[in-house]
């Protein structure tokens, strides 16, 4: 097995147990991404001899037995929206071209005071939005990778990195996951802080994770969620046990409410058919819910609270710079600054009476069962493609994962969605964690894994 191919948790491990150093598996990766990327284009900044210089330094620590936190030489790539002290940090905007900042973004350090290896600053979309960069999907480059989350999302799946970090204010890591084929997880909002990284939209921006497995995101998100008194929205509470609970036995077989929200009308057949069969295949512990037309209005809601504040947040480079602006972004702050107090106002206070809508279904069912996007990654570089099924989720600011447990006839991935509760982080896991076992289990007994057919039966891989 070649050492990229290992998932972050059996790396972290490997290295912890000396079966294998920090410089080996950095070198392997490196072998890799010399071997793939310049078909994939997933990175944006990476040096070598840097990156060799971290795993060395990293194995001579372990080696002087001084002590090794839980990430100890294991690679992981950056979004080119967060501050690095060694890399530059460009947005990806010509008008930020050369940007240093001088310290790391408060998630970057908390990687290196877990051990991890900075890779490298992966491929962002302009400014996180949707004008895209260069990236292509791994399972076909003539496809779009999602955004805006674009190289982090494309490294994991093409073994580049075992793990990576990304932010959503939409679909920015649940859909470039689900179009790649990994694990994608969203906290909930405020879990990880923010500071450090480019603002967008204080109310909706999350940063996300993308791995391999769901131990991989539960053992990331343990080694970067608490408090920071520099994002207002973090709370000085108890870092929940995310790797534990996550490896962990449900006390009863989790139940999910399979909502197709009011974003169902987007989704393709290959996707209806494919949840219509894992629905009947989940039997008892499925069920079909409706959340209430009154959830329609959070599409709006969110568009209406993500344009104002980044016409807020980009007032600077849209006055200075703005003729350096792809098109669709200057229309969103144009938007944004012509929108009323009042309509701005009223889209954040909906917030908190909506998640206390959802409070029924949550007493009820362990998660909500949801497409993460309305198909397969769509041909074509020229879009990013339509985030709406992670739109009322990221608006809640409730914790969301997707599980690459869905393929269609081509062998593209399709992601299956799950929420939770906001707080309910490590226990969505676990159940996630379960659904992926349970699915592997039932495909086992079929015989190997069958997939969802384009225009007739869907299946779960």
């Amino acid at each position: 097995m070649s050492l990229c191919a290992y998932s972050l948790t059996e790396a972290a491990e490997h290295i912890r147990e000396g079966r294998v150093s920090s410089s080996e598996l950095v070198t392997d990766c490196l072998a890799r991404i010399d071997e793939v990327d310049p078909g994939v284009q997933a990175w944006a900044h990476l040096d070598r001899e840097h990156v060799l210089n971290q795993a060395m330094t990293l194995d001579r620590l372990r080696a002087e037995g001084k002590p090794t936190g839980p990430l100890h030489g294991v690679p992981i790539g950056i979004k080119d929206i967060f501050d690095t002290a060694d890399y530059p940090t460009e947005f990806g905007s010509p008008l930020w071209a050369g940007r240093t900042p001088r310290h790391d973004a408060a998630a970057v350090a908390r990687l290196r005071a877990a051990g991890a290896v900075i890779m490298g600053k992966t491929v962002t979309t302009e400014y996180a939005y949707f004008h895209p960069g260069k990236t292509r999907n791994p399972h076909d480059r003539e496809r779009t990778p999602g955004g805006s989350s674009s190289g982090s999302a494309a490294a994991v799946a093409a073994h580049m990195v075992p793990g990576a970090i990304g932010s959503q204010t939409n679909g920015s890591v649940i859909r470039p996951a689900a179009y790649c084929g990994v694990v994608g997880f969203k906290p909930t909002h405020g879990t990880i802080p923010r500071t450090g990284a480019l603002l967008l939209s204080r109310t909706l921006d999350h940063v996300g994770l993308f791995a391999r497995t769901v131990e991989d995101v539960a053992l990331l998100a343990e080694s970067l969620a608490g408090h920071d008194p520099e994002d207002l929205d973090t709370r000085p509470k108890a870092r929940p046990p995310f790797a534990s609970t996550a490896a962990s036995e449900p006390p009863l077989p989790p139940r999910f409410a399979f909502v197709k929200s009011p974003a169902w009308e987007h989704a393709e057949p290959v996707t209806r058919e494919a949840f219509a069969e894992l629905v009947d295949a989940l039997g008892e512990q499925a069920s079909e819910v409706e959340i209430g037309e009154s959830y329609a209005r959070a599409f709006d809601f969110q568009r209406t609270v993500m344009e104002v504040e980044m016409a807020h947040n980009f007032h600077r480079d849209y006055e200075q710079g703005g003729d350096k602006l792809s098109a669709r972004l200057r229309q969103l702050i144009e938007r944004g600054r012509a929108m009323r107090a009042v309509d701005y106002t009223g889209a954040v206070a909906a917030i908190g009476p909506m998640n206390e809508g959802l409070d029924a279904v949550f007493d009820e069912y362990d998660a909500i069962l949801t497409p993460a996007a309305p198909g397969e990654a769509p041909r074509g570089l020229d879009s990013t493609g339509n985030p709406i099924f992670c739109t009322l989720w990221t608006y809640l600011g409730t914790p969301a994962v997707t599980l690459p447990l869905l393929r269609t006839e081509a062998g593209l991935p399709l992601g299956v969605q799950l929420v939770a509760r906001r707080g309910n982080d490590a226990r969505l896991l676990r159940t996630a964690r379960w659904l992926v076992k349970t699915i592997e289990r039932a495909s086992r007994r079929r015989g190997g894994a069958s997939k969802a057919k384009r225009g007739g039966k869907g299946r779960a891989s």
